[in-house]
């Protein structure tokens, strides 16, 4: 016989599977998962999920972006329903989509986003890379002499307590292709990537360290 304090305890632990993708993930297929794993927990018929992949070249617009940051459309643009400005994602750029319960873990909003920035510095530091946050800058930023580029970007979209949409880490995208945007609306700032720091890693070696950096951070 079970007891009712185990039982009790595995509901407060809410169960989180990890799904990554080798190919690349036009961005409608991606965001139709995700609208309904995250209807599926909230109606707590699925579990928790962190899905890992990369998408074909694309530019995504958030709730905040201005039209003038879209400066050549080189590429698909997807108008989305989560956080923040203009975007770009692309090959060599791993994403993170994030859908997590937190009515179940914590419901707060600001704790949740700083969760998220935590992840990227966390997972950043395995590489020896230092990332930072910035005050009235949303992403991570690394340090290069006198200027700062940003390594990784998040957005997030909240429905009945469950997240969706996540992060974005630049591993070896094709940096060219953030000049079509004015990337968050940061026009003073630069872009990099874990290439163009001098770091050689696979993105089976970025996926070891986003899943123990995230089981830090989230449990």
């Amino acid at each position: 016989m079970v007891s009712e304090s185990l039982i009790l305890d595995a509901r407060l632990k809410p169960r989180l599977e990890w799904k990554v993708t080798d190919s690349l993930v036009p961005y409608p297929e991606a965001l139709a998962h995700m609208e309904a794993r995250a209807d599926a927990i909230a109606a707590g018929t699925a579990n928790e999920e962190v899905w890992l992949l990369e998408h074909p070249p694309i530019y995504t617009a958030g709730t905040s972006a201005d039209d003038a940051d879209l400066i050549d459309a080189r590429f698909p643009v997807y108008r989305t329903g989560r956080g923040g400005q203009f975007t770009y994602h692309g090959p060599g750029q791993r994403i993170g989509y994030v859908m997590l319960n937190l009515k179940d873990r914590n419901p707060d909003v600001r704790a949740y986003v700083r969760d998220l920035e935590q992840w990227l510095i966390e997972t950043l530091a395995l590489f020896n890379v230092k990332g930072e946050r910035r005050e009235g800058r949303v992403g991570i930023w690394v340090q290069r002499g006198a200027r700062e580029d940003k390594i990784a970007a998040l957005g997030v979209r909240i429905r009945h307590w469950v997240t969706f949409h996540g992060v974005a880490l630049n591993v070896e995208p094709d940096l060219t292709h953030f000049t079509g945007i004015v990337p968050c609306g940061v026009r003073e700032h630069g872009v990099t990537s874990l290439a163009d720091l001098g770091i050689a890693v696979s993105m089976a070696e970025v996926d070891i360290a986003m899943k123990q950096s995230f089981g830090k951070i989230f449990g």
